[in-house]
């Protein structure tokens, strides 16, 4: 029995968002419409495909088995859709990024400007999030994060320099603290602390000094998913931020932050945009690196 394409593709797209809702919103449907079409694909393969619950969308081990043999072929479509595409001079279509708040604000977005402005039918979805998504299970085009995190199998080309971490707080918070002499001292003060999602954990504090390094886990009364939050919440003088260096340093500058504990600031290898092999005959993932690379190379020389 031949299935239609789009009943297929409205299937995987429920099946990655584990959510019907989020899938009705990006196929452009409504969520009834979406679910009927589901339950159609079902009828007809005589299948349970999805288990629903009021509260969540999880698939069944045909769901998975079905996912796993057609997600594959529909990317290769669309990669030579892609590549079609690219043989025009007015390159169209959305490139999907994921990278975060600090790398987006930083270099994503600023060199994207211009880009943007050149070819107006280009679109981007850039998605700010810290739990290190595959690109290619989550449907990413490129990802933009650290060196060290980019895996193996991926194209990765560098477009900043290395980041310094820094530990920071406000003056008023300080003096009313026991002075942090030493990352133990930590434990002694209120530590702003960042979320990462898929791990359900909290960023450690990686420190450094010299050949010695320790990992640090805080404790304290605020948790983000944002560092800019943290910077704000430490100039409000609710405790320490292990943030960024270069976002704080005019901060630092002009008083309103102190840095703590500088002599173990670590620092790591710069952030690098990074995309699948298959993703390298689109002609607008081409314009996007380019665009980020571009901008590292220039300030480079």
């Amino acid at each position: 029995m031949k299935e239609d394409f789009n009943d297929l593709v409205g299937f995987m797209t429920v099946a990655r968002e584990r959510n019907f809702t989020r899938a009705a919103a990006q196929l452009g449907v409504s969520q009834s419409a979406l679910s009927r079409t589901v339950a159609g694909v079902e009828k007809r393969m005589g299948l349970q495909l999805l288990a629903r619950t009021t509260r969540s969308v999880s698939l069944t081990e045909a769901g998975e088995q079905l996912l796993a043999a057609i997600a594959p072929r529909f990317e290769e479509i669309e990669a030579e859709v892609d590549s079609l595409r690219a043989m025009t001079n007015r390159p169209g279509g959305t490139v999907r990024i994921t990278t975060t708040d600090y790398a987006a604000n930083t270099y994503v977005w600023p060199r994207l400007q211009p880009l943007l402005r050149e070819y107006p039918e280009l679109k981007v979805e850039l998605v700010n999030d810290y739990g290190l998504a595959d690109i290619v299970a989550d449907r990413y085009d490129i990802g933009v994060r650290l060196g060290d995190q980019v895996a193996k199998d991926m194209i990765a080309v560098r477009i900043a320099p290395d980041m310094t971490m820094a530990i920071v707080g406000c003056p008023s918070y300080l003096e009313s603290r026991p002075q942090a002499k030493t990352p133990q001292d930590l434990t002694l003060h209120n530590c702003i602390n960042l979320r990462l999602p898929t791990r359900d954990s909290l960023l450690s504090w990686e420190l450094r000094k010299g050949r010695r390094e320790l990992q640090v886990r805080v404790d304290g009364q605020l948790t983000f998913n944002n560092v800019y939050q943290m910077v704000d919440a430490a100039l409000a003088g609710f405790g320490l931020a292990y943030v960024p260096k270069d976002i704080v340093e005019d901060h630092v500058r002009t008083g309103r932050l102190c840095w703590v504990l500088e002599d173990w600031y670590p620092t790591f290898v710069g952030h690098h945009v990074y995309y699948a092999s298959r993703r390298k005959s689109s002609r607008a993932v081409e314009l996007v690196v380019d665009a980020l690379k571009m901008g590292y190379q220039r300030k480079a020389k």
